[in-house]
């Protein structure tokens, strides 16, 4: 799930490039109009919409316009919506605010290192603010009407430590600091590792509370609770447990949930591959449920002379769904391993389990950027290629729907990118670079569109598309944006190239 040269790369300061679009000639409107919030549009990262496009839509889908960013040979970041704007950081460093039905660009930000999360808005004291992080672990705070910054906090002083896992913007009442930002945060020691003389390894992943009007740190909480301490020549531990993407958060409950990685040196702790409870208001630990054990996983295992005690990779990548009623809520969450597993949102008992591939044991890469909901069933992406639907109630299979990339792209076959479901169709972008439409129902396919190809943008700018991977498509009303261009770790197919359809 990882470019690790990448992220060692990227965590330097990446140098400025020139805006080449057409500024906006109207006011941004920040209203109550089409919106896709976050990651996965929301506190409980469903990546669902109700008001947005359906299956009979699909076929109407037409290419309104690409946008292409200079310097990137991937898009990384995921986009958000708010009223007419659309708002993306990439790899460069820069942020955008385009606009959703045109692409003229309302501002642009540089920050200090590669922006990879989906921005969070908020609003506080009546002021419309976008939250984002860098390479850096930086967290930032501008005005999402002008892109001005109000504050910038590096929450943690960790060499590898950056943010790749998207903020989430709560507003909480009868507290002190009421508006708060809930921050994840990983690291690239993973590349490190591969150093003969590095010692391996001190990083512990962590979830970081922001005041989001001030930027001040709230607390900040380690799954991992026991610091890194020698055990032998160039080696230390526990480390690891990397929080990759968003948390998840209950308010009613005041509980937020987070999804760890692998561990990078023994003794793996049993916070590494685990979803994690934690209390909202003080980051407390309330319960840990470990999905693998014992998986001590670094770019070291890629080599000819790879540790015979390496593990199989199997992170929790991507973040767990809080779903159900009010009744009975629960958590879902799928691991890389391709178990899909149900929680309990007190306590974390296991509620049910399904592998959705036949090997679960061997290298992960089976379910990696997470899927989406729509209150019924749960929809996932397979490294190995094809999507799979389970019931939520009982995690039984409904449907299986196999895809296989054309001759000229048998090297890129997996759908482990994001899904997005609107209303009774699934989105799924590929490492084919094939965008697809899936009927929730059944699987079907209802509609396709190749992304890999040379495109003109709104500026008369070249740009290409490319695989798809880490950011997903989001839909907002009825427009439907697809990030395009992923190299990641399986040599994907570069891209630049930001697009939007609607009927």
């Amino acid at each position: 799930m990882r470019n690790f040269v990448g992220l060692i790369l990227l965590a330097l300061t990446v140098g400025a490039t020139a805006v080449h679009a057409a500024q906006c000639d109207k006011p941004i409107a920040l209203g109550n109009g089409a919106q896709w919030q976050g990651w996965g549009n929301g506190l409980n990262n469903s990546r669902y919409t109700e008001a947005g496009l359906a299956a009979s839509d699909a076929a109407r889908l037409q290419l309104r316009w690409s946008f292409a960013f200079p310097g990137v040979n991937s898009v990384v970041g995921n986009p958000v919506v708010h009223g007419n704007a659309v708002f993306i950081g990439v790899d460069s460093g820069e942020v955008y605010a385009l606009d959703l039905d045109t692409a003229c660009v309302y501002w642009t930000f540089k920050a200090g290192g590669g922006v990879r999360t989906a921005p969070a808005f908020g609003t506080v004291d009546g002021k419309a603010l976008l939250y984002f992080g860098d390479r850096n672990a930086n967290v930032y705070a501008v005005d999402a009407t002008n892109g001005q910054q109000l504050w910038k906090t590096k929450v943690e002083t960790h060499q590898a430590a950056i943010l790749t896992g998207s903020p989430q913007f709560v507003l909480l009442t009868g507290v002190e600091h009421p508006a708060r930002l809930l921050v994840p945060v990983t690291s690239s020691e993973e590349g490190l590792a591969a150093v003969p003389t590095y010692n391996c390894c001190s990083f512990r992943g962590s979830l970081v509370s922001l005041d989001a009007q001030s930027g001040d740190k709230l607390w900040q909480s380690y799954p991992i609770q026991t610091p890194a301490k020698s055990t032998g020549e160039h080696s230390q531990g526990p480390s690891g447990g990397g929080i990759w993407s968003a948390p998840t958060i209950d308010v009613a409950g005041k509980r937020v949930f987070v999804a760890t990685g692998d561990a990078y040196s023994a003794p793996a702790d049993i916070a590494t591959d685990a979803i994690v409870g934690l209390d909202l208001l003080d980051g407390h630990l309330l319960w840990v449920n470990q999905g693998t054990a014992g998986d001590v996983w670094t770019v070291q295992c890629l080599a000819p002379n790879a540790p015979k005690t390496c593990g199989p990779d199997q992170d929790y990548g991507s973040p767990a769904m809080l779903v159900g009623t009010n009744e009975r809520q629960f958590l879902v969450a799928g691991q890389k391993s391709g178990w899909i597993r149900a929680f309990a949102l007190a306590g974390g008992a296991l509620l049910w389990n399904t592998a959705v591939v036949e090997n679960t044991k061997e290298f992960g890469g089976k379910v990696v950027w997470g899927g989406a909901n729509d209150g019924r069933n749960a929809y996932f992406g397979l490294g190995s290629g094809g999507i799979v639907a389970v019931r939520l109630t009982d995690g039984n299979k409904q449907w299986f729907a196999e895809f296989k990339p054309k001759a000229e792209q048998a090297a890129h076959a997996g759908q482990d990118g994001p899904l997005t479901i609107s209303r009774d169709v699934v989105f799924s972008g590929g490492w084919d670079g094939v965008l697809r439409a899936l009927s929730t129902t059944d699987g079907k396919l209802l509609w396709q569109y190749d992304t890999v190809k040379d495109y003109s943008d709104v500026n008369g700018t070249s740009g290409k598309g490319g695989s798809m991977g880490a950011a997903g498509p989001v839909v907002a009303g009825k427009r439907l944006l697809v990030p395009s261009g992923y190299v990641g770790v399986k040599n994907g197919i570069p891209g630049n190239v930001l697009l939007m359809f609607s009927p």
